[in-house]
This record gives C-alpha cells, sequence and structure tokens, in this order.
C-alpha cells in the first residue's frame, strides 16, 4: 500500500517527532498540513519539503484554542480538497514529583496533552463523516504504561488520552482507523520543557544514555498509514531495546 496523495494533519510539526513525520510522509508522497506554535520552525520546515519535492502547507497552531485545531483542518480542505489523516502529535513534558506542587505545569499538560488531542479530534471527525473515510493516530507514551515517580500528572494525561482513543475506536464504525502510537525515550527537546531541576537532570542523562532518534516514531506511523483500508493498527509502543 501507499500513502501518495493521502492529506495528512500533523499538530506539534516544528520539531522531535512532529517534525521527523511530517518529512518521512511528505517523502513517501503524503501532502503534510503543518501545525505548530513557531511560526518559523513550521516555515523552514516547509521549505525542507519543497526542496526535497513534497508539498507541505503550514498554519501557526495553538492546540489550547479549539479555533486553532478547526483552522489547521480548514487549511488542509481549502489547500487539497479534504483530509485523510489527523496526527495528534503535540504534547508537553514539564514533569515534577507532586509534592513539588508545581500545579501551574499540571495545568499547562492537561491543556496541552489531553485537551488539545481532543481539540483535534473534534476538528477532523466532521470531515471524516462527511468524507465517510479517514484515520486519527494519536501519541500518547511508554510513561502511561510504566508508571513511575515523576510522570504523575504527565501519564495521567497520556492515559486519559489513551482511554479516548479507545473509546473513539469502539465508536469509530467500519470506516473510521484510530491507533495509539505509544514512544518511550525519544531524543527530542522534551527534556528542554523540564523546569524542576532534579528531574530535568535525570532525565537528561537517561536520554544520553539510551534514547532513539524520532525517526523510529514517524516509521511506525508510517506503517500504520500504510495499512490497506480494511486493517486497523490499533496500537503501537516503540521504545529504546535498553529501556526497561
Amino acid at each position: 500500500m501507499t500513502i501518495k496523495g493521502k492529506v495528512v494533519a500533523i499538530t506539534g510539526a516544528s520539531s522531535g517527532i512532529g517534525r521527523a513525520t511530517a518529512k518521512l510522509l511528505a517523502a513517501h508522497g503524503a501532502r503534510v498540513v503543518l501545525g505548530a506554535r513557531r511560526e518559523s520552525m513550521l516555515q523552514a520546515i516547509e521549505e525542507e519539503i519543497a526542496t526535497a519535492g513534497g508539498v507541505a502547507a503550514v498554519r501557526t497552531t495553538d492546540v489550547r484554542r479549539r479555533s486553532d485545531l478547526e483552522a489547521l483542518v480548514a487549511t488542509a480542505i481549502e489547500r487539497f480538497g479534504r483530509l485523510d489523516v489527523m496526527i495528534n502529535n503535540a504534547g508537553i513534558g514539564p514533569i515534577s514529583r507532586l509534592d513539588a506542587l508545581r500545579v501551574d505545569e499540571w495545568d499547562a499538560m492537561i491543556d496541552v496533552n489531553l485537551r488539545g488531542t481532543l481539540y483535534g479530534i473534534a476538528a477532523a471527525l466532521p470531515v471524516f463523516q462527511g468524507q465517510n473515510s479517514g484515520h486519527v493516530v494519536n501519541v500518547i507514551s511508554t510513561a502511561g504504561i510504566t508508571i513511575t515517580p515523576t510522570m504523575g500528572v504527565y501519564a495521567a494525561t497520556k492515559n486519559a488520552v489513551r482511554t479516548a482513543t479507545e473509546v473513539l475506536r469502539k465508536e469509530a464504525g467500519p470506516n473510521l482507523r484510530v491507533t495509539e502510537v505509544s514512544p518511550g525515550m525519544i531524543s527530542t527537546d522534551f527534556v528542554e520543557g523540564i523546569a524542576d531541576d532534579p528531574t530535568k537532570k535525570m532525565i537528561a542523562a537517561q536520554v544520553d544514555e539510551i534514547a532513539i532518534p524520532p525517526e523510529a516514531i514517524a516509521r511506525g506511523i508510517l506503517f500504520a498509514l500504510e495499512q490497506p483500508s480494511d486493517v486497523d493498527v490499533g496500537s503501537i509502543v516503540i521504545r529504546p531495546t535498553a529501556q526497561g
């Protein structure tokens, strides 16, 4: 199977997993619609994809605002006439112990990781229902599979998304595919978002020791998208071999 010609929207596309996924899918012929807050980085990726012979459109997107997700989907429709895949990838992880009481950071993770994904689903579903086809891909985390200290609120947001993803799959009917992808320790700028110094040092050491590149996750997403329309890859877990 091929994804050539498919229209794929990706949130959190300016760096890390989103950026790697955008470049890989575009290289395989998908038309990618990229959303993120950092406009200059989005434009740089758009230029990279175009230089390599791919097709991309960009829309500055803050997933905390439902209207931004609706605008991202509208960009796909206006530019390419349809939307085949919605990849809800945007996420943040300012993790810390619960007794550090970084409540503002808890709120931020809830807003981006959970609300942002739900807003992406809400923006895409009417289009998919109208087309009688579509594919939702939610990027979650192995932090919600193996629960560890400092990951309490982050893992909670990811497991909330996991639950919503499974419910969506059961509600979806025969024409909508739903996939959750759970990355393990990946070499991204995740560590830069951690303000709690002891936690930041601990996670940075783990990343230096075992992390794998974001392209590994991009390949997993590509695998799910390339399956025939009657094949739904429900869950993919991709972690470093050395990760416990």
